[in-house]
């Protein structure tokens, strides 16, 4: 797999892959959230390619305290070759170039399969709750 930069042409696919996934949701329009990101930070938009085909992405950022990690994703037919956690370490690559400290994850309640993985990665639930507030409707 090769990692790179999201660039327009990848957008369709790329909704295509968080569709298959599973991991839009009716109030956000992945649409919108892309274009929303290109306007900040667009270079830690990634995604994997294989074989001429969009195979994965990540969406992060850094807000001068912390990073965060959203839209991240591997085709299910390219789960478990270890591409996750090759892009996973690219995002903490490029975030620790930016000087960030720590790298926060956003799991689904219920998603249990998915914080066994976190957490073979060394991530670990650090006591928060997060809470979220739409400001602009999709």
């Amino acid at each position: 797999m090769h990692i790179r930069p999201f660039q327009r042409a990848d957008t369709e696919p790329v909704v295509s892959l968080w569709h298959e996934v599973g991991i839009t949701r009716p109030w956000n329009d992945p649409h919108r959230d892309i274009e929303r990101k290109l306007t900040v930070q667009p270079e830690l938009f990634l995604v994997g390619v294989a074989d001429q085909q969009l195979v994965a992405t990540a969406m992060c950022g850094f807000d001068g305290h912390r990073g965060w990690l959203y839209y991240f994703a591997v085709s299910p037919q390219h789960q478990g070759k270890g591409w996750g956690h090759t892009l996973l370490e690219e995002v903490e690559r490029l975030l620790v170039e930016r000087g960030c400290p720590k790298l926060n994850v956003q799991i689904r309640d219920g998603a249990t399969d998915l914080v066994r993985r976190y957490e073979q990665w060394g991530y670990a639930a650090d006591g928060a709750t997060g809470m979220g507030k739409r400001l602009i409707p999709d």
